[in-house]
């Protein structure tokens, strides 16, 4: 085989040919080939994209960081020179700026886009990249709606490509072992979840400023309805920002829901479903947001939860979970049982970034695959459409439709804007 000969090239000839390409591990071609890195565009450049950023660039014999997008360009150029810097001297003038994605998804040597925009652009970015025929890295929550996620879960599938959602809890391992101890059954039968997801300030009415310069504000709005500009709206915020307005996300419910919901849709395997019962805070003196599943196991959000993230609470004992590694069980030695041969074993991912690159290769499903991501983040979606209604919401997980409840139902869905269809 000539050394010239890249994996990626053989992929192509095989494809052109019609014969089904032999996967081959990479490092028969050399861990640190350049034809054998994956080639990264990234969309967004905000808090959660120089997260991604500390990550990818210590990768280098994964992927290469090639081109960058923003509706700010300062934002963009600053990430440029952080990456070029990163990769030193002859990478000057190597990574390409871009003002939409559209743009970057032409950049011939892009193979995997990571979405780092805000909740509002993940579904018609993610769709864009599909239909260019790109892998996908999605930040959490999936999508904005729930008829959103269907579309993007089916237009994945259609297209033969891999998503990973931005849930990187799946791949710690005490979320981990958290949910195979309740899998397993280890403490009896699961009666009470709760979960705390904290609070954000409230979405006040902002006078409108002078729009900056270099900053393409219509498209940051994207497909939701126009509003004055103004730099709180916008910003990317982790206390509040544009996470505090209904428009662009679902508040906490589509922050730290999309996490927690997401490690407790596993432990209690419903990855391809979901609850059937949304009840908001406050209906006939209901204590505490509620979402219910058919097997009568209650999820409750108590932002006064103060031991975990998450408590699991059993017929015989209860398991607390937390991230920085945190993990209490009662009995406490099920912290530390291995799993039999016979028992449950979940994905074992160590590394959420790596297990993305790993399926991109090998094209099987990853840790937080679209469907995953799309039902988890259905169990936020609903949670604000009870909150918006003020009653329950009765949901059928299998038809993914509302019951008796045309108002509700409209809700699954939101009007776009003109020019940014999905």
């Amino acid at each position: 085989m000539s050394p010239a000969l890249s994996r990626r090239s053989l992929l192509k000839s095989a494809l052109a040919s019609g014969v089904a390409p032999l996967l081959l591990p990479r490092t028969l071609f050399g861990a640190a080939a350049p034809s054998n890195r994956l080639g990264v565009g990234l969309v967004g450049n905000g808090l959660i994209c120089s997260s991604h950023l500390g990550t990818l660039l210590g990768l280098t014999d994964e992927c290469r960081i090639l081109a960058t997008c923003d509706v700010n360009r300062a934002k963009a150029e600053k990430v440029r020179a952080r990456i070029e810097t990163a990769y030193g001297a002859e990478a000057k003038g190597s990574v390409a700026v871009y003002g939409t994605h559209e743009e970057l998804l032409t950049h011939p040597g892009i193979d995997v886009v990571f979405v780092c925009t805000p909740d509002h652009w993940h579904a018609a970015v993610s769709a864009a990249a599909i239909r260019a025929g790109k892998d996908v890295y999605c930040e959490k929550p999936l999508t904005l709606t729930v008829r959103e996620g269907r579309v993007l879960t089916d237009l994945a599938r259609r297209h033969g490509r891999i998503l990973q959602t931005g849930t990187q809890q799946r791949s710690n391992k005490s979320f981990r072992k958290a949910a195979e101890i309740v899998r397993n059954g280890w403490i009896g039968q699961i009666k009470l979840v709760r979960t705390r997801l904290g609070q954000f300030p409230p979405a006040l009415p902002l006078p409108e400023e002078p729009v900056p310069a270099g900053f393409d504000y219509d498209r940051w709005l994207g497909p939701t309805p126009w509003r004055p500009y103004n730099e709180r709206r916008v910003k990317g915020d982790y206390g509040g920002g544009w996470r505090c307005f209904l428009e662009y996300g679902g508040r906490k419910n589509g922050d730290w829901g999309a996490h927690h919901f997401d490690i407790i849709q596993n432990a209690l395997g419903m990855d391809h479903s979901g609850p059937v019962e949304f009840i908001p805070r406050g209906f006939e003196g209901c204590r505490f947001q509620t979402h219910v599943y058919a097997n009568g196991i209650r999820v409750e959000r108590d932002d006064d939860l103060q031991k975990s993230m998450i408590e699991f609470q059993g017929t015989e004992g209860t398991v607390w979970v937390s991230r920085d590694d945190f993990l209490e069980t009662n009995p406490p030695r099920l912290a530390g049982q291995p799993l039999r041969g016979e028992d449950v074993h979940l994905y074992a991912s160590d590394h959420h970034h790596l297990d993305f690159f790993r399926c991109v290769r090998t094209r099987q499903r990853p840790i937080a695959d679209v469907e995953i991501g799309h039902r988890s983040a259905t169990v936020c979606h609903l949670n604000v459409i009870a909150a918006q209604l003020g009653r329950p919401v009765r949901w059928d997980p299998r038809a993914e439709a509302v019951l008796d409840d045309p108002a509700a139902s409209t809700l699954l869905d939101r009007p776009r804007r003109a020019g940014y269809s999905l």
